[in-house]
């Protein structure tokens, strides 16, 4: 018993540390929610773009124009230079996945800038100063509750969100016993 911990501690000191794990992790759920935010947008039909859950919900196309311009927004913000995507003005599918490809985009860059050693410095953001790991996190997050939402209108609409593809017997989801799109 004794001899086989021993080997396990050697063996964990001689495995090679992550150089920087707090902006890995950031990084690795940032490539996540991107993939998901991109997919919702693409996999909506154009013509459910408009729809609303409920009267006083955002549309498809008002989620998909404010996480353009927020991720724009915070990220490039993160790099010093704040600016917007302009998507709150668009109304074709194209041009909005436009706006969120440059937005996320800018997004990947500031996350691969972000090192261990620069987490902890503070930058200017929305409602004052921040961490730089702090600032890509709420991003994260906020970018995430979007794509919360996004998923609701997806699925309102018989579409399998990104993040549910492969699930459920492989079927992406299932639906009054059909397959959904």
């Amino acid at each position: 018993m004794n001899r086989a911990l021993i080997l396990l501690m050697l063996a964990a000191l001689t495995m090679p540390a992550q150089e920087n794990p707090l902006s890995s992790e950031a990084q690795q759920s940032w490539a996540r929610t991107k993939n998901n935010i991109l997919g919702a947008a693409n996999k909506m039909p154009e013509d459910k773009y408009d729809y609303k859950p409920a009267p006083e919900s955002q549309s498809f196309r008002d989620l998909v124009a404010h996480t353009a311009d927020s991720a724009m927004g915070a990220c490039s913000g993160f790099s010093g230079e704040r600016k917007s995507a302009g998507a709150a003005q668009m109304t074709a599918k194209a041009d909005l996945i436009t706006a969120l490809t440059a937005a996320m985009t800018e997004c990947d860059n500031a996350y691969a800038s972000l090192t261990d050693a620069k987490a902890t410095e503070m930058i200017a953001g929305r409602g004052g100063q921040r961490s730089r790991l702090g600032t890509l996190y709420g991003n994260t997050i906020h970018i995430e509750h979007e794509y919360a939402q996004m998923a609701v209108h997806l699925r309102a609409n018989g579409v399998v969100p990104p993040s549910s593809e492969g699930r459920m017997g492989g079927g992406g989801g299932k639906k009054g016993g059909k397959k959904q799109q």
